[in-house]
């Protein structure tokens, strides 16, 4: 695997870091911003957003940027709005940094995914997502409890200047490691319009919406994980950061996992994952009241949803071949609708009295409706195979690249 890839894996832990660990520490912001702890939480809810709007504008905006260059903007981007989190004087300034940090962590993950399965051949795709969800699973194992504990041991601010410190890192990797690439031209420049006509594929919206659907699936119940350890296993409060690192080390084993048998079996992937969490989380609805239970299901959990990542991220790319940034910025997109979908969702069931358990029970609907898209996907599949809009689209660039080759001869004659 290309080094190039590990340094925006390791981008994408810095990425991952600042949008989760804000979960550790809306009671310290919201003691010192004077606000209340629901309106703190909007801060995580204002980062998915800009997330799931900043994904596909990005991409849009940067087409014919060059890659590099645009990785470099948007990183150095992400860390100025960190640092501009941790000096924020009032609420207003720390939500709007949030705001500016998730647009350029939306642009990163989109373009970054199109350099990542630039580097490597098409049946390594997969291994090259791995690579930089692996950043995303590390997040949760070291980043997301490290900042908790910088939090509660140092001020909340703390973890924004070492998520700007890491940020920082990256960018001196991504400048020095990362291939310097040319903006493309003439038959191989990019053409917004013709790219969007991927939306007009029924194998792409399937994609879409089984990555919205499993992600909200986990992120349903791990939401509120907390307050399930505590208040329904009966666990001390002290053993919420331990869980949370476990289902970070499951997170890991499965995109590790995943990564290694999604090229080579996709849909069985996405059929075994998906199909495993469902089970996982009806297990958990049931056995909440049992801390064992609950903690050695929550690191299944984690190995479950994380082994589907790479071979969504694939599927994306393989049925939006011919436009990989807006593959990029749809799956960046559909994962952080889930990760708004599912928490909304939970909130409801719990606001309706059903308790913490029922959150499971709805993260286990989530992810048995994304079964049942990813069987109509693979029907899909196999009656069409490769997507007639891809078809087309790659048709019409090898006729604009002949056509700039006979003109070249022509000059030449």
């Amino acid at each position: 695997m290309p080094v190039a890839v590990h340094v925006l894996g390791l981008s994408v832990f810095a990425l991952g870091t600042s949008e989760f660990m804000l979960s550790g520490l809306l009671q310290p912001v919201a003691d010192d911003m004077d606000v209340s702890i629901p309106t703190a939480g909007l801060l995580i809810s204002a980062f998915a957003i800009g997330m799931v709007v900043g994904a596909p504008l990005l991409a849009a905006a940067t087409l014919r940027l060059p890659r590099r260059t645009t990785l470099i903007a948007l990183l150095a981007t992400f860390g100025l709005g960190q640092v501009a989190g941790a000096v924020a004087p009032s609420y207003e300034v720390l939500f709007a940094s949030r705001v500016v940090s998730a647009l350029a962590c939306a642009g990163f993950w989109a373009v970054g995914a199109a350099v990542a399965v630039s580097l490597v051949p098409v049946n390594a795709r997969a291994r090259a997502m791995a690579v930089m969800l692996g950043g995303l699973s590390v997040a949760n194992v070291g980043g997301v409890p490290a900042g908790a504990f910088l939090g509660q041991h140092a001020g909340w601010r703390a973890a924004f200047w070492a998520v700007a410190a890491l940020s920082a890192v990256g960018l001196v990797g991504v400048i020095g490691l990362v291939p310097r690439t040319e903006a493309p031209t003439g038959a191989d420049r990019p053409r917004l319009r013709a790219e969007l006509s991927i939306y007009r594929d029924r194998q792409v919206w399937l994609a879409l919406v089984t990555t919205a659907l499993s992600g909200g699936a986990v992120f349903c119940l791990f939401s509120y994980l907390a307050p399930l350890l505590t208040d329904v296993a009966g666990m001390d409060e002290s053993w919420v950061p331990t869980v949370l690192a476990l289902f970070g080390v499951g997170a890991i084993v499965g995109t590790a996992i995943g990564g290694r048998v999604a090229d080579a079996h996709l849909f069985g992937t996405l059929y075994g994952g998906i199909t495993a969490s469902t089970i996982v989380l009806t297990v958990l609805g049931l056995t909440a009241h049992h801390a064992v239970a609950a903690v050695t299901l929550a690191l299944l959990l984690g190995v479950t949803a994380f082994f589907t990542g790479p071979a969504l991220n694939a599927r994306m790319f393989n049925v939006a071949n011919a436009a990989p940034t807006l593959a990029g910025a749809t799956t960046t997109s559909a994962f952080n609708i889930g990760n708004t979908l599912g928490p909304w969702l939970g909130g409801l069931v719990i606001d309706a009295g059903w308790g913490y358990p029922a959150v499971a029970w709805t993260g286990a609907a989530l992810a048995a409706a994304a079964v049942g898209t990813t069987a109509l996907a693979a029907r899909q599949h196999r009656a069409q195979g490769a997507s007639r809009v891809i078809v087309g689209l790659e048709a019409a660039k090898q006729e604009l690249q002949s056509e700039a080759r006979r003109d070249g001869l022509r000059q030449t004659d």
